[in-house]
């Protein structure tokens, strides 16, 4: 009993101080950028559409991705290489793609209407790749 006690523990201990890139599959990234793609599609006013959209693109597509903004803040700094690159399986990968190119149409555009439209896209996509 004893020694299952301090194998679990050891276990626990490793678990612990592995790296956040370690566990990354792109999951926690994804809830995070669908969380930035909610608070878009509230936004009262195009800016903040468009600083919410550019954290949620920045927590799909990671640094160096394209459009990656380092001005903008990164969420997901610590959950990985972005969840495109971190995605395991292919289908999962398209769909987020489809994400961040309409999170970059909501970046683009000046009209608020449009803007919130898109990010509200962006997080139903997200939504389902969950």
């Amino acid at each position: 009993m004893i020694a299952s006690r301090t194998r679990t523990a050891l276990i626990a201990a490793a678990i612990v101080t592995l790296p956040a890139a370690a566990w990354a599959d792109g999951h926690s990234e994804i809830v995070n950028a669908a969380a930035h793609a909610g608070l878009a599609a509230q936004a009262s006013d195009v800016g903040g559409v468009h600083t919410h959209l550019h954290h949620a693109l920045n927590c799909l597509v990671g640094p160096g991705g394209e459009g990656f903004d380092s001005t903008q803040m990164n969420p997901c700094a610590q959950a990985g290489s972005g969840a495109i690159a971190d995605a395991s399986n292919d289908t999962v990968k398209l769909t987020l793609k489809k994400a961040a190119d309409k999170a970059r149409e909501g970046i683009a555009t000046a009209d608020l209407t449009q803007a919130k439209a898109d990010a509200a896209t962006v997080k139903e996509i997200l939504d389902a790749a969950k």
